[in-house]
Protein backbone atom coordinates (compact mmCIF):
# COMPACT_ATOMS: atom_id res chain seq x y z
CA UNK A 1 0.00 0.00 0.00
CA UNK A 2 1.38 3.36 -1.05
CA UNK A 3 2.31 5.96 1.57
CA UNK A 4 2.15 9.71 1.01
CA UNK A 5 3.26 12.62 3.16
CA UNK A 6 0.93 15.63 3.13
CA UNK A 7 1.43 19.09 4.59
CA UNK A 8 -1.81 20.83 5.51
CA UNK A 9 -1.69 24.64 5.60
CA UNK A 10 -5.19 25.87 6.57
CA UNK A 11 -4.12 29.53 6.72
CA UNK A 12 -6.69 32.18 7.56
CA UNK A 13 -10.43 32.75 7.46
CA UNK A 14 -12.55 29.96 6.04
CA UNK A 15 -9.43 27.96 5.15
CA UNK A 16 -9.38 26.71 8.73
CA UNK A 17 -12.95 25.40 8.50
CA UNK A 18 -12.75 23.85 5.05
CA UNK A 19 -9.50 22.04 5.88
CA UNK A 20 -11.32 20.18 8.66
CA UNK A 21 -13.56 18.61 6.01
CA UNK A 22 -10.52 17.57 3.97
CA UNK A 23 -9.08 15.88 7.04
CA UNK A 24 -12.28 13.83 7.33
CA UNK A 25 -11.85 12.66 3.73
CA UNK A 26 -8.18 11.82 4.34
CA UNK A 27 -9.15 9.83 7.44
CA UNK A 28 -11.66 7.84 5.37
CA UNK A 29 -9.05 6.90 2.77
CA UNK A 30 -6.62 5.91 5.53
CA UNK A 31 -9.21 3.65 7.17
CA UNK A 32 -10.31 2.18 3.84
CA UNK A 33 -6.84 0.73 3.22
CA UNK A 34 -6.51 2.38 -0.19
CA UNK A 35 -3.38 4.31 0.86
CA UNK A 36 -1.63 5.70 3.91
CA UNK A 37 -1.57 9.47 4.24
CA UNK A 38 0.76 10.88 6.88
CA UNK A 39 -0.21 14.47 7.60
CA UNK A 40 1.49 17.43 9.24
CA UNK A 41 0.05 20.91 9.75
CA UNK A 42 1.63 24.35 10.02
CA UNK A 43 0.83 28.06 9.85
CA UNK A 44 0.78 30.29 6.79
CA UNK A 45 -0.45 33.78 6.00
CA UNK A 46 -1.81 36.04 8.70
CA UNK A 47 -1.77 33.22 11.24
CA UNK A 48 1.97 32.78 10.68
CA UNK A 49 2.53 36.53 10.86
CA UNK A 50 0.73 36.73 14.21
CA UNK A 51 2.80 33.88 15.62
CA UNK A 52 6.20 34.46 13.99
CA UNK A 53 6.23 37.85 12.24
CA UNK A 54 6.53 36.27 8.79
CA UNK A 55 3.98 34.88 6.32
CA UNK A 56 5.60 31.44 6.43
CA UNK A 57 8.56 30.18 8.48
CA UNK A 58 11.65 28.41 7.20
CA UNK A 59 10.56 25.38 9.24
CA UNK A 60 7.21 25.25 7.44
CA UNK A 61 8.97 25.63 4.10
CA UNK A 62 11.21 22.69 5.00
CA UNK A 63 8.11 20.57 5.62
CA UNK A 64 6.70 21.69 2.27
CA UNK A 65 9.91 20.72 0.47
CA UNK A 66 9.72 17.21 1.94
CA UNK A 67 5.99 16.65 1.37
CA UNK A 68 4.52 14.72 -1.54
CA UNK A 69 1.82 17.39 -1.69
CA UNK A 70 0.83 20.57 0.12
CA UNK A 71 -2.89 21.16 0.73
CA UNK A 72 -3.48 24.88 1.17
CA UNK A 73 -6.51 26.72 2.55
CA UNK A 74 -6.60 30.51 2.18
CA UNK A 75 -4.75 33.55 3.46
CA UNK A 76 -5.38 37.19 4.23
CA UNK A 77 -8.05 39.47 5.63
CA UNK A 78 -8.56 43.04 6.83
CA UNK A 79 -6.80 42.28 10.12
CA UNK A 80 -3.46 42.29 8.26
CA UNK A 81 -4.19 45.14 5.84
CA UNK A 82 -1.43 47.36 7.25
CA UNK A 83 1.40 44.86 7.79
CA UNK A 84 4.62 45.48 5.82
CA UNK A 85 4.41 44.43 2.18
CA UNK A 86 7.20 41.84 2.44
CA UNK A 87 5.41 39.91 5.20
CA UNK A 88 1.80 40.34 4.07
CA UNK A 89 -0.22 37.09 4.29
CA UNK A 90 -0.11 36.55 0.51
CA UNK A 91 3.70 36.50 0.65
CA UNK A 92 3.51 33.04 2.20
CA UNK A 93 1.75 31.64 -0.85
CA UNK A 94 4.11 33.42 -3.23
CA UNK A 95 7.12 31.97 -1.41
CA UNK A 96 5.65 28.47 -1.58
CA UNK A 97 5.15 28.81 -5.32
CA UNK A 98 8.61 30.27 -5.92
CA UNK A 99 10.69 28.07 -3.62
CA UNK A 100 8.95 24.86 -4.68
CA UNK A 101 9.29 25.81 -8.35
CA UNK A 102 5.55 25.51 -8.97
CA UNK A 103 5.47 26.90 -12.49
CA UNK A 104 2.24 25.30 -13.76
CA UNK A 105 -1.06 26.35 -12.23
CA UNK A 106 -3.99 24.15 -13.27
CA UNK A 107 -7.36 25.87 -12.82
CA UNK A 108 -10.32 23.74 -13.92
CA UNK A 109 -13.67 25.41 -14.59
CA UNK A 110 -16.30 22.69 -14.34
CA UNK A 111 -20.04 23.21 -14.22
CA UNK A 112 -21.74 20.42 -12.29
CA UNK A 113 -25.09 19.54 -13.96
CA UNK A 114 -27.02 20.37 -10.80
CA UNK A 115 -25.60 23.90 -10.77
CA UNK A 116 -26.08 24.94 -14.39
CA UNK A 117 -28.81 27.38 -13.36
CA UNK A 118 -26.56 28.97 -10.70
CA UNK A 119 -24.31 30.51 -13.33
CA UNK A 120 -24.83 34.11 -14.38
CA UNK A 121 -24.73 32.78 -17.95
CA UNK A 122 -27.55 30.90 -19.67
CA UNK A 123 -27.81 27.16 -18.96
CA UNK A 124 -27.09 26.20 -22.56
CA UNK A 125 -23.79 28.10 -22.42
CA UNK A 126 -22.45 26.39 -19.28
CA UNK A 127 -24.11 22.98 -18.96
CA UNK A 128 -21.33 20.45 -19.40
CA UNK A 129 -18.61 23.11 -19.24
CA UNK A 130 -15.16 21.62 -18.61
CA UNK A 131 -12.22 23.96 -19.20
CA UNK A 132 -8.65 23.66 -17.91
CA UNK A 133 -6.69 26.90 -17.69
CA UNK A 134 -2.93 26.37 -17.45
CA UNK A 135 -1.36 29.50 -15.97
CA UNK A 136 2.39 30.13 -15.83
CA UNK A 137 2.96 30.79 -12.14
CA UNK A 138 6.54 31.74 -11.27
CA UNK A 139 7.45 34.36 -13.88
CA UNK A 140 5.93 37.40 -15.46
CA UNK A 141 4.81 40.67 -13.97
CA UNK A 142 4.19 39.37 -10.42
CA UNK A 143 7.82 38.38 -9.88
CA UNK A 144 10.07 40.32 -12.23
CA UNK A 145 12.27 43.27 -11.26
CA UNK A 146 12.34 46.21 -11.18
CA UNK A 147 9.12 46.48 -9.21
CA UNK A 148 8.90 49.79 -7.42
CA UNK A 149 7.17 53.07 -6.72
CA UNK A 150 9.47 56.08 -6.94
CA UNK A 151 8.98 59.81 -6.44
CA UNK A 152 10.14 61.94 -9.37
CA UNK A 153 11.84 65.32 -9.14
CA UNK A 154 8.57 67.10 -9.92
CA UNK A 155 6.84 65.38 -7.00
CA UNK A 156 4.86 62.90 -9.09
CA UNK A 157 5.06 59.22 -8.26
CA UNK A 158 5.88 56.57 -10.83
CA UNK A 159 5.02 52.87 -10.40
CA UNK A 160 6.91 50.16 -12.28
CA UNK A 161 6.08 46.48 -12.77
CA UNK A 162 8.23 44.47 -15.14
CA UNK A 163 7.15 41.60 -17.41
CA UNK A 164 9.89 39.16 -18.45
CA UNK A 165 9.66 35.69 -19.98
CA UNK A 166 12.37 33.41 -21.32
CA UNK A 167 12.15 30.68 -23.93
CA UNK A 168 12.56 27.89 -21.36
CA UNK A 169 9.80 29.27 -19.13
CA UNK A 170 7.36 29.33 -22.02
CA UNK A 171 8.45 25.92 -23.34
CA UNK A 172 7.79 24.09 -20.08
CA UNK A 173 4.32 25.58 -19.54
CA UNK A 174 3.39 24.91 -23.17
CA UNK A 175 4.44 21.26 -22.84
CA UNK A 176 2.36 20.94 -19.67
CA UNK A 177 -0.67 22.30 -21.53
CA UNK A 178 -0.21 19.98 -24.50
CA UNK A 179 0.23 16.97 -22.20
CA UNK A 180 -3.04 17.80 -20.44
CA UNK A 181 -4.87 18.34 -23.71
CA UNK A 182 -3.89 14.87 -24.89
CA UNK A 183 -5.84 13.45 -21.95
CA UNK A 184 -8.82 15.72 -22.57
CA UNK A 185 -10.23 17.21 -25.77
CA UNK A 186 -6.86 17.48 -27.57
CA UNK A 187 -7.19 21.23 -28.15
CA UNK A 188 -5.13 24.14 -26.79
CA UNK A 189 -5.74 27.88 -27.03
CA UNK A 190 -2.68 30.00 -26.30
CA UNK A 191 -3.84 33.37 -24.93
CA UNK A 192 -1.30 36.16 -25.31
CA UNK A 193 -1.09 39.80 -26.45
CA UNK A 194 1.25 39.30 -29.39
CA UNK A 195 -0.17 42.41 -31.05
CA UNK A 196 1.15 44.93 -28.48
CA UNK A 197 3.54 43.16 -26.06
CA UNK A 198 7.03 41.89 -26.86
CA UNK A 199 6.60 39.09 -24.32
CA UNK A 200 3.45 38.18 -26.25
CA UNK A 201 5.42 37.98 -29.48
CA UNK A 202 7.93 35.61 -27.90
CA UNK A 203 5.14 33.62 -26.23
CA UNK A 204 3.39 33.00 -29.54
CA UNK A 205 6.67 32.13 -31.28
CA UNK A 206 7.76 29.61 -28.63
CA UNK A 207 4.33 27.96 -28.22
CA UNK A 208 4.13 27.56 -31.99
CA UNK A 209 7.55 25.87 -32.08
CA UNK A 210 6.73 23.57 -29.13
CA UNK A 211 3.54 22.59 -30.92
CA UNK A 212 5.47 21.80 -34.11
CA UNK A 213 8.20 19.75 -32.45
CA UNK A 214 6.46 18.28 -29.39
CA UNK A 215 2.71 18.06 -29.96
CA UNK A 216 1.70 18.28 -33.63
CA UNK A 217 -1.13 15.84 -32.82
CA UNK A 218 -2.83 18.47 -30.64
CA UNK A 219 -4.94 21.24 -32.18
CA UNK A 220 -3.47 24.68 -31.40
CA UNK A 221 -5.11 28.07 -31.77
CA UNK A 222 -3.68 31.43 -30.74
CA UNK A 223 -6.09 33.96 -29.30
CA UNK A 224 -5.56 37.50 -28.04
CA UNK A 225 -6.03 37.50 -24.26
CA UNK A 226 -8.70 40.20 -24.29
CA UNK A 227 -10.65 38.33 -26.98
CA UNK A 228 -10.31 35.18 -24.87
CA UNK A 229 -11.95 37.04 -21.98
CA UNK A 230 -14.84 38.02 -24.24
CA UNK A 231 -15.22 34.50 -25.66
CA UNK A 232 -15.33 32.98 -22.16
CA UNK A 233 -18.58 34.90 -21.67
CA UNK A 234 -19.89 34.52 -25.22
CA UNK A 235 -19.19 30.82 -25.83
CA UNK A 236 -17.12 29.17 -23.08
CA UNK A 237 -17.61 25.58 -24.28
CA UNK A 238 -15.43 26.23 -27.35
CA UNK A 239 -12.39 25.92 -25.05
CA UNK A 240 -10.66 22.80 -23.77
CA UNK A 241 -7.21 23.86 -22.47
CA UNK A 242 -6.12 27.50 -22.31
CA UNK A 243 -2.42 28.21 -21.68
CA UNK A 244 -1.37 31.72 -20.75
CA UNK A 245 1.00 33.83 -18.68
CA UNK A 246 0.81 34.71 -14.99
CA UNK A 247 -1.18 37.95 -15.20
CA UNK A 248 -3.65 36.92 -17.90
CA UNK A 249 -4.05 33.53 -16.23
CA UNK A 250 -5.02 35.19 -12.97
CA UNK A 251 -7.76 37.18 -14.68
CA UNK A 252 -9.05 34.57 -17.14
CA UNK A 253 -9.25 31.78 -14.57
CA UNK A 254 -11.39 33.88 -12.23
CA UNK A 255 -13.67 34.77 -15.12
CA UNK A 256 -14.01 31.13 -16.16
CA UNK A 257 -14.66 30.16 -12.55
CA UNK A 258 -17.60 32.53 -12.23
CA UNK A 259 -19.18 31.03 -15.35
CA UNK A 260 -19.59 27.85 -13.31
CA UNK A 261 -21.68 29.58 -10.63
CA UNK A 262 -19.32 30.14 -7.68
CA UNK A 263 -15.65 30.60 -6.87
CA UNK A 264 -16.35 28.48 -3.81
CA UNK A 265 -16.72 25.43 -6.05
CA UNK A 266 -13.39 25.26 -7.81
CA UNK A 267 -10.02 23.70 -6.95
CA UNK A 268 -6.57 24.30 -8.39
CA UNK A 269 -3.21 22.58 -8.61
CA UNK A 270 0.25 24.14 -8.84
CA UNK A 271 2.87 21.74 -10.14
CA UNK A 272 6.65 21.77 -10.44
CA UNK A 273 8.96 19.92 -12.78
CA UNK A 274 9.31 16.15 -12.55
CA UNK A 275 12.39 15.14 -10.56
CA UNK A 276 14.51 12.93 -12.82
CA UNK A 277 15.73 10.83 -9.89
CA UNK A 278 12.41 10.19 -8.11
CA UNK A 279 9.85 10.70 -10.86
CA UNK A 280 7.91 12.94 -8.46
CA UNK A 281 7.13 16.64 -8.64
CA UNK A 282 6.53 19.28 -6.01
CA UNK A 283 2.86 20.20 -5.84
CA UNK A 284 0.48 22.49 -3.99
CA UNK A 285 -3.32 22.24 -4.13
CA UNK A 286 -5.65 25.05 -3.13
CA UNK A 287 -9.20 26.32 -3.61
CA UNK A 288 -9.65 29.25 -5.95
CA UNK A 289 -11.65 31.26 -3.40
CA UNK A 290 -10.14 33.56 -0.79
CA UNK A 291 -10.36 33.67 2.98
CA UNK A 292 -13.88 35.21 3.05
CA UNK A 293 -13.41 36.96 6.42
CA UNK A 294 -17.06 38.08 6.44
CA UNK A 295 -18.24 34.50 7.02
CA UNK A 296 -15.14 33.02 8.69
CA UNK A 297 -15.87 31.13 11.89
CA UNK A 298 -19.59 30.94 11.22
CA UNK A 299 -19.73 27.46 9.69
CA UNK A 300 -21.15 28.84 6.43
CA UNK A 301 -18.25 28.29 4.02
CA UNK A 302 -18.50 25.99 1.03
CA UNK A 303 -15.88 23.23 1.52
CA UNK A 304 -16.23 21.76 -1.97
CA UNK A 305 -13.31 23.63 -3.55
CA UNK A 306 -10.90 22.53 -0.81
CA UNK A 307 -12.18 18.94 -0.92
CA UNK A 308 -11.87 18.94 -4.72
CA UNK A 309 -8.33 20.31 -4.37
CA UNK A 310 -7.47 17.21 -2.36
CA UNK A 311 -9.07 15.25 -5.19
CA UNK A 312 -6.60 16.85 -7.59
CA UNK A 313 -3.80 15.79 -5.23
CA UNK A 314 -5.06 12.22 -5.44
CA UNK A 315 -4.94 12.44 -9.23
CA UNK A 316 -1.70 14.31 -9.88
CA UNK A 317 0.54 13.55 -6.87
CA UNK A 318 -0.68 10.14 -5.70
CA UNK A 319 -1.58 8.47 -9.01
CA UNK A 320 -4.95 7.57 -7.49
CA UNK A 321 -7.17 8.51 -10.41
CA UNK A 322 -9.90 6.03 -9.48
CA UNK A 323 -10.18 7.52 -6.00
CA UNK A 324 -10.18 11.04 -7.44
CA UNK A 325 -13.05 10.03 -9.71
CA UNK A 326 -14.96 8.64 -6.71
CA UNK A 327 -14.55 11.91 -4.87
CA UNK A 328 -15.73 13.90 -7.90
CA UNK A 329 -18.75 11.61 -8.19
CA UNK A 330 -19.52 12.05 -4.49
CA UNK A 331 -19.51 15.85 -4.88
CA UNK A 332 -21.76 15.65 -7.95
CA UNK A 333 -24.12 13.25 -6.15
CA UNK A 334 -24.53 15.51 -3.14
CA UNK A 335 -25.27 18.49 -5.38
CA UNK A 336 -27.76 16.44 -7.37
CA UNK A 337 -29.46 15.53 -4.07
CA UNK A 338 -30.09 19.23 -3.47
CA UNK A 339 -27.51 20.14 -0.83
CA UNK A 340 -26.35 23.75 -1.10
CA UNK A 341 -24.20 26.10 0.93
CA UNK A 342 -25.25 29.75 0.93
CA UNK A 343 -23.03 30.79 -2.00
CA UNK A 344 -24.77 28.37 -4.37
CA UNK A 345 -28.23 28.29 -2.77
CA UNK A 346 -31.16 27.88 -5.15
CA UNK A 347 -34.90 27.87 -4.63
CA UNK A 348 -36.20 24.52 -3.44
CA UNK A 349 -32.78 23.24 -2.36
CA UNK A 350 -31.59 22.35 1.16
CA UNK A 351 -29.24 24.97 2.60
CA UNK A 352 -26.48 23.52 4.79
CA UNK A 353 -23.31 24.69 6.47
CA UNK A 354 -19.68 23.69 6.09
CA UNK A 355 -19.72 20.60 8.29
CA UNK A 356 -23.03 19.28 6.95
CA UNK A 357 -21.89 19.65 3.34
CA UNK A 358 -18.59 17.94 4.16
CA UNK A 359 -20.44 15.17 5.98
CA UNK A 360 -22.82 14.63 3.09
CA UNK A 361 -19.90 14.28 0.66
CA UNK A 362 -18.19 11.85 3.01
CA UNK A 363 -21.35 9.73 3.34
CA UNK A 364 -21.77 9.67 -0.45
CA UNK A 365 -18.11 8.71 -0.86
CA UNK A 366 -18.55 5.79 1.52
CA UNK A 367 -21.55 4.54 -0.48
CA UNK A 368 -19.69 4.79 -3.78
CA UNK A 369 -16.62 3.05 -2.37
CA UNK A 370 -18.52 0.02 -1.08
Amino acid sequence: MATFNLLLLPGDGIGVETMVEVERIIDFFNRSGRATFNTQSDLVGGAAYDAHGVAITDAAMDKAQKADAVIFGSVGGPKWADVPYAVRPEAGLLRLRKDLGLFANLRPAICYPALADASSLKRELVEGLDIMIVRELTGGVYFCEPKEIVTLENGEKRAIDTQIYTTSEIERIAKAAFDLARKRGNKVHSAEKHNVMRTGVLWKEVVTEVHRSYAPDVQLEHILADNCAMQLVRNPKQFDVIVTDNLFGDVLSDEAAMATGSLGMLPSASLGAVDAATGKRKALYEPVHGSAPDIAGKGLANPIATIASFGMALRYSCDMGAEADLLDQAIAGVLAAGYRTGDIMQSGMKQVGTAEMGGAILDELKKLAD
